[in-house]
Order: C-alpha cells, then sequence, then structure tokens
C-alpha cells in the first residue's frame, strides 16, 4: 500500500488511498477483514508495506497496528521508500515471507471464498470482465492451470482479469524467484513486478490455479470510488450491518437507504441518498445528496449535489452539480 494513488487525486494528495473510507471504513481495514473472513486458516501475522514517513506518519502506522491486533494477528510495518515495482515492495517483507502467504494490494474491496485449491503450489484471484484489454489478465491451458499472464492484450487472451490477491503455499519459491529480479539493474521507467517472479515459477513447473470472486470493486479515480461506494452501501445492508452511528444527530430530514452516516455527525433539513456515505463528525445543513462519498469534519450547506467525492475538513456552500473536492478545501 506505498503508492501514492495518483489516479485518485485530489483525494489521496493527504489521505493515502488504502486508508480513504469507503461505505464507513478505510478500504485496507475492510480488505484485511474480509480475507480474514473468507480463509480457513488462523492469521498469525500481517505486513502491510506503507511508504516514507512523510506520507505515511505515525498516525497511520498505529491504525494498522491496531487492525492486526484486532483480528489476533502479529503486526508488521515496512518501507517501500522507492517506487520500485509490486515484487520490490514484496521483498520489503521479506521477514514474512515463509510458508502459506497471501499478498493483496489494498486499494480493492471483494466479496469472495477464497478457496484454496490443495493441488495447487499457488493462486490468483481473477474476476470476468467485460473489457479484458484494459486489465492484465491470465492465460489458461486444458487443466485449468494458469499458463501466462498478460498485461492489457491487445488481442484476446481471456476475459480474466487478475484483482491483485495472490496466495502461495510456501512463499519461499517466489522470494527466491524475486531475489534474482531484484539483483538485476533496472532500464529507465522499468520496475519490479510480481509478475516477473510468479513467470519464473511457472517456467520451473509451478501449478498456478485461478481463483474466483464473486463481487470486485476498484477505488482507482474519483468516479469509479464513488460506483463502488454505492455497491458497497448496497451489499452492507443486505449484509445486516449498523449504517448509521446510534451518535448521529439528524433532525428533519429524508434519509433514502442504503446510506452511511458517521458518528457524531450532524444533519438538519436535508434529502440524504440513496448511495451516500457522510463520515465522522460532518455537518450536513440543507441539502440534497444523492451517491456522494463525504469524509470526515466537513461542513456543507445548500448543495444539491449527485456524484459527489468530498474529502476531509472541506467547507462547501453553493448549488453545483457535480464536484469532487480534497481535503481541507473551502468554498463559498
Amino acid at each position: 500500500m506505498a503508492g501514492r494513488g495518483s489516479r485518485l487525486r485530489p483525494h489521496s494528495l493527504t489521505t493515502p488511498k488504502p486508508l480513504i473510507s469507503i461505505a464507513g471504513a478505510p478500504i485496507v481495514h475492510q480488505l484485511v477483514h474480509e480475507i480474514a473472513k473468507v480463509v480457513e486458516d488462523p492469521i498469525t501475522d500481517i505486513g502491510f508495506v506503507i511508504g516514507d514517513h512523510a506520507f505515511f506518519g505515525d498516525e497511520i502506522v498505529t491504525s494498522l497496528r491496531e487492525l492486526a491486533d484486532d483480528l489476533g494477528a502479529t503486526p508488521h510495518i515496512f518501507r517501500q521508500d522507492e517506487p520500485l515495482g509490486t515484487g520490490h515492495a514484496i521483498m520489503c517483507a521479506e521477514p514474512l515471507l515463509k510458508g502459506p502467504v497471501v499478498v493483496a494490494y489494498a486499494d480493492t474491496l471483494i466479496r469472495a471464498k477464497l478457496t484454496l485449491d490443495p493441488d495447487a503450489d499457488a493462486v490468483i484471484w481473477v474476476k470476468k470482465v467485460n473489457a479484458p484489454e484494459a486489465f492484465g489478465v491470465v492465460a489458461l491451458n486444458a487443466e485449468n492451470q494458469i499458463i501466462d499472464l498478460v498485461e492489457k492484450p491487445k488481442e484476446f487472451v481471456s476475459d480474466l482479469a487478475v484483482i491483485g490477491i495472490y496466495y502461495f503455499k510456501q512463499i519461499e519459491h517466489l522470494k527466491d524467484a524475486l531475489k534474482k529480479v531484484v539483483a538485476k539493474d533496472l532500464q529507465r521507467g522499468e520496475e519490479y513486478q510480481i509478475n516477473h517472479g510468479i513467470l519464473s515459477l511457472m517456467e520451473q513447473g509451478a501449478v498456478f490455479k485461478p481463483g474466483a470472486v464473486d463481487i470486485w470493486m476498484d477505488c482507482g479515480n474519483p468516479e469509479v470510488t464513488l460506483q463502488t461506494n454505492t455497491e458497497m452501501l448496497e451489499i452492507k445492508q443486505k449484509e445486516g450491518a449498523i449504517l448509521q452511528d446510534p451518535s448521529a444527530e439528524i433532525s428533519n430530514c429524508t434519509i433514502i437507504p442504503p446510506c452511511f452516516i458517521g458518528e457524531k455527525a450532524i444533519i438538519r433539513n436535508s434529502t440524504i441518498g440513496p448511495g451516500v456515505s457522510i463520515g465522522a463528525r460532518t455537518q450536513i445543513h440543507n441539502c440534497q445528496l444523492t451517491n456522494c462519498l463525504i469524509q470526515n469534519d466537513s461542513h456543507l450547506e445548500n448543495l444539491n449535489l449527485q456524484k459527489a467525492m468530498i474529502g476531509n475538513q472541506v467547507h462547501y456552500k453553493g448549488n453545483p452539480t457535480f464536484v469532487s473536492l480534497g481535503d481541507y478545501s473551502k468554498l463559498e
């Protein structure tokens, strides 16, 4: 989770993308809890690969340690100070690279049963997509084994996109392969990617199988993130999750579910929903909001918004129809 999330700017300028709240909880918290819920073996250790201290400070480290503690796992914090690719990021966590390990990119949300094939050396989870040319996809043989990984294929390979969650029965093998990769000098613009290690293992005869997820939601840019927020609210509502904090103050309002309303939020004289998430301590006055994602400690007044993404500590009065505002913005 060390990347800067440039496609999600301005929201990722001050908050790392995996820590942005979607439907009431940070992306990485939801992903880790979902993996913990569906894997069969107990999780003993969780390693978080984060960026430099300037962007990933002590408050973030504390929240990640608490996340692991909540699951009864030992937290480990690793720093990737240079953006040298996913393979390099994995090697930053080298002390944990032993035995069975799940590797996950912390900018995606899923619902799945992560069944581990006992005949496979590794599992790569995939989701069927309509436009495979926009994704990295897997190529399969007749035995349903993955035999190749192709990034954004110009010609059809398959419609099974790699979602960024992997299982390795013995991750030491991947570590050994990545050691050889990172020992090579990079050309300008190149990075050490996990695929380099995976393809090396395939050449050595390792058996990779595909795993399927029921739901895969991306958080790559503001438009997609808003869609993911709405979808996640619908999922949580069906799962019976509590979406309104009892400390929230709501008066003379119409709330159209599904919506998330955080602790100590204040909403007056407004129509909220569907598909709206409102963060902790945010105040909403005389607004109509539909399919919006609003973070903590913001103040919105006299707004009629659809598909708006608003960061932390934003103050906004006006009447636009679309807006995407980062943290600490002020418009009147």
